[in-house]
């Protein structure tokens, strides 16, 4: 048995689990998310806890059983606390501003960057050098995240471009003069 995957997931309060053969759908306080599980997992609600097991003992249903768990857990938190990632952007002239729902980025590149979230995503941009990403989603949390980052990526001589904010950027050292 997996040791992730036989701990049960505490449902909190107001967040709703319906299954329906092999799809789990979890509506809660900030939104609803619904994922199609592998027909050789099995998911129960019982109690006010979520269980995830396998039917069979299969090399591919063992490594499924715990991945399983771990997704419907995390999905049970997005609905009802959230996720969120912080971007910080550093250089000069580097900024960020909300247009509405889009995101302008100036990069030091000749042009703006907008970038337009996806559903389910807030964007927010408080003082114009620092980003926040908050959604139910985690995943798509940490796509969105990733893709902003890919717009100017810290660069190792300097330190410029976009990095998360817990993130540390070894710096190398430049030419010198013989």
């Amino acid at each position: 048995m997996s040791k992730v995957g036989r701990n049960p997931i505490a449902l909190p309060a107001g967040v709703k689990v319906a299954l329906d053969k092999n799809r789990v759908s979890i509506q809660g306080p900030k939104g609803s998310l619904n994922r199609e599980i592998p027909s050789e997992i099995l998911v129960k609600v019982t109690d006010g806890q979520i269980e995830v097991t396998r039917d069979s003992d299969t090399n591919y249903a063992r490594a499924l059983h715990g991945t399983t768990r771990s997704l419907v857990a995390n999905m049970v938190k997005g609905v009802s606390q959230g996720y969120s990632k912080e971007l910080s952007l550093v250089g000069v002239g580097y900024r960020a501003e909300l247009q509405g729902e889009r995101l302008s980025l100036q990069l030091g590149y000749s042009h703006p960057i907008v970038f337009i979230p996806p559903p389910g995503i807030k964007l927010d941009a408080p003082g114009g050098v620092k980003i926040s990403i908050s959604g139910s989603d985690k995943e798509l949390v940490g796509l969105v995240a990733a893709k902003i980052r890919s717009f100017r990526p810290p660069e190792p001589y300097k330190g410029k471009g976009i990095r998360y904010t817990d993130e540390h950027v070894r710096k190398k050292a430049g030419k010198t003069a013989a």
